[in-house]
């Protein structure tokens, strides 16, 4: 009788670790549209439509209540955070984008029960989404992609991936 009750007592203790656990929030999202003006700027500001959908984005997640905000040391990626982390009082914090499995592991491990969003650029979200554990929600991001919000619930090593749009859709270019 006591191997039964020690047992079911450690079943209850684990389960309630399990339970235990905090989602880990995460929205990640390409820079806004940058000013292309000069071909030549490496680290360019915003464009109109760019400062357009970084105050949609704040629109989008102001409700969140964020605990942190994360992005590449470029000024693209940190004006699209600005406007949120201005109403937040929430300082940007930056990335190295070639680490993302670094920068994930670190929250993963530290942040349980937290709400982050990082800004990325076309060819580092979905990186970020996988080095999370999730999956790729679509096959790649262009140039011209700029309006996608992918937020992943993180619980443990289960993690789910939704994939929504905000703010304008993007121009059609013609051909």
């Amino acid at each position: 009788m006591k191997k039964v009750l020690v047992l079911l007592l450690l079943f209850v203790g684990l389960q309630q670790t399990i339970y235990a656990q905090k989602v880990l929030k995460v929205w990640v999202v390409r820079h806004a549209e940058k000013d292309t003006t000069n071909p030549k700027d490496q680290d360019p500001d915003l464009s109109a439509a760019g400062a357009k959908r970084a105050e949609a984005l704040k629109k989008e997640l102001k409700s969140q209540r964020l605990d942190s905000i994360f992005s590449t040391d470029y000024k693209r990626t940190k004006l699209t955070g600005f406007p949120l982390a201005d109403i937040t009082g929430i300082s940007v914090k930056t990335y190295n984008p070639a680490k993302v499995d670094v920068l994930a592991k670190s929250l993963k491990m530290n942040a349980q029960g937290k709400k982050i969003l990082i800004i990325g650029h076309s060819n580092t979200v979905l990186e970020i989404i996988e080095a999370f554990g999730g999956k790729r929600p679509i096959e790649k991001l262009t140039d011209d992609d700029y309006s996608y919000l992918f937020s992943l619930t993180i619980k443990g090593d289960k993690v789910e991936v939704k994939t929504e749009k905000y703010g304008d859709k993007e121009p059609v270019k013609e051909l």
